[in-house]
């Protein structure tokens, strides 16, 4: 079995540290980095990714980020007849448009926060400062930086200001007061199977503070993640989305995330995202004690009911580490210390990270993610944070609150 990973970050290092746990397998990975290297082996995306995938002749290729994917990555192996876990272009703008996102939870009925689109800034601006309070989003790909929250009307207006982009189109949305979870769902067209929930931390600095970043940490699973909300989130949010996308003939292959506000009347999307996310990936992957590709070569051949994969009970934190900058243009170059000793249950995941002059280097703004399993979300962010502290590299960031309101 030779399976193909697209991505170069620590989502995609997670991946291939939970196939590598099972099965003698040939793993490769277009394009890694310099951690994944060690793992498996890593080859350029020339003259282009689908050509490099293609030219592996791969019984499976599993696509971690999004780029891709809304590019028509998938659409290409589907030509080719190759197995893909990810979802094609037309399926993938549940990501790649936030307009067209909401197209599809209004035609599916599924609880969200209410919106308007806007193709003029100077309309968006005026309906924007008329909400005051309200989120400012960009309507295409932004490596989840394309949102603002706004207190105001002033910061409001300054919101469309900063992402308004010639050609594009903004969406103003009610804001929503509550705790944000996001469930994950593996599709393979009509049927969903949820993975455990996690809580994302999306701001720099510590108490949600700061510019919004990809992702700066992760708990899996969140203190209020029950039972009966995973359940309501099946019925009400994951399965009417996919049956919509199946009844428009572009059925969601792959991970299907929903990034849910729990309000005072129940879980309301906020967004929905065409594959696993980062870092949430890292602290649900890392909890995974059965093999996951069987899961993924269900999600390929419309047999992802009866699936069951077994899961550690214990909790998962990731936290992560950023270059200098970040989530501004990262600085490169800065050597990386590791004295970390890994095991089953803790996990240095590579990201922004490459090998120069024979030396461990920064080389983009996430560069690392320590992922560790505790007893409860005390003892696994305890364990994640001891262990970050030994790891160096000039002018890291990190939270210190990871998982912290858990307890």
């Amino acid at each position: 079995m030779k399976i193909v990973v697209i991505g170069s970050g620590a989502r995609e290092h997670a991946i291939v540290k939970s196939l590598r746990r099972f099965g003698d397998r040939e793993i490769v990975v277009i394009p890694g980095n310099a951690g994944i290297a060690r793992e498996a082996r890593c080859v350029p995306a020339q003259p282009s990714l689908a050509d490099a995938a293609l030219a592996e002749k791969p019984d499976l290729v599993v696509v971690g980020p999004e780029q891709p994917l809304a590019d028509g990555f998938a659409d290409r192996m589907a030509a080719e007849k190759v197995p893909c876990f990810g979802p094609v272009a037309a399926a993938a703008r549940i990501e790649a448009s936030k307009a067209f996102a909401k197209e599809i939870m209004l035609a599916a009925g599924v609880p969200t926060a209410e919106a308007a689109v806007f193709d003029d800034p100077a309309a968006a601006r005026a309906y924007a400062t008329d909400r005051g309070a309200c989120v400012v989003k960009l309507d295409g790909l932004a490596a989840g930086k394309g949102v603002i929250v706004a207190d105001d009307a002033a910061q409001a207006a300054q919101a469309v200001e900063e992402l308004w982009r010639p050609g594009t189109k903004l969406l103003i949305e009610e804001r929503l007061q509550g705790r944000e979870i996001s469930i994950i769902a593996i599709c393979d067209g009509k049927s969903v199977l949820p993975l455990p929930p996690a809580r994302d931390h999306k701001r720099l600095r510590d108490h949600d503070q700061g510019p919004n970043t990809g992702g700066m940490g992760a708990v899996c699973p969140p203190s209020d993640a029950t039972a009966e909300l995973i359940e309501t989130t099946v019925k009400t949010v994951l399965e009417p989305t996919v049956r919509e996308l199946a009844e428009r003939g572009t059925p969601f292959v792959g991970a299907l995330y929903a990034g849910l506000m729990l309000t005072p009347k129940g879980p309301r999307v906020l967004e929905f995202n065409c594959r696993l996310g980062d870092p949430e990936a890292q602290a649900i992957l890392i909890k995974l004690r059965s093999d996951p590709l069987p899961l993924f070569l269900a999600a390929t051949n419309g047999r992802i009911q009866g699936q069951k994969p077994v899961w550690d009970e214990r909790t998962a934190v990731a936290v992560v580490l950023a270059a200098h900058g970040y989530p501004g243009p990262p600085r490169a170059l800065d050597p990386i210390e590791i004295e970390v000793e890994e095991s089953d249950d803790l996990w240095v995941l590579h990201a922004g990270t490459r090998i120069d002059d024979g030396k461990l280097v920064t080389s983009g703004g996430r560069v690392l993610t320590i992922a560790a399993l505790g007893a409860g979300p005390e003892q696994a962010r305890a364990r994640a944070y001891a262990a970050a502290a030994q790891v160096r590299f000039a002018g890291m960031q990190s939270r210190s609150d990871i998982a912290a309101a858990e307890g």
